[in-house]
């Protein structure tokens, strides 16, 4: 189902990631510990809806299926549950006390 780019970037914003300095299109996730990590993805530039095969991408770039990045979109996968999920995953590493 195609998404409104707009939606994608105000959620993957609540998420936890952020867009890179100087180029709006490329977003790093930072873990909830503040810290950059590998976990990136890529927005499409000059569309206002992502269709399904850029979704498909996307949803591996950010190391989720496409069940889960369609829930992290639609917002009932919350952030410390995809935190969670990428440490699991030793996408991101787990805090330290």
């Amino acid at each position: 189902m195609p998404c409104k780019q707009s939606d994608v970037e105000k959620s993957l914003r609540l998420k936890g990631f952020r867009a890179r300095e100087g180029d709006h299109n490329y977003f790093n996730y930072y873990s909830k510990a503040g810290k950059k990590t590998a976990v990136f993805t890529k927005n499409s530039h000059g569309t206002r809806e992502i269709d399904d095969s850029f979704l498909s991408r996307t949803d591996k770039k950010c190391k989720l299926s496409n069940k889960d990045f369609g829930l992290l979109i639609e917002c009932p996968l919350d952030r410390d549950t995809f935190d969670a999920k990428l440490i699991a995953q030793s996408a991101v590493a787990a805090p330290t006390a």
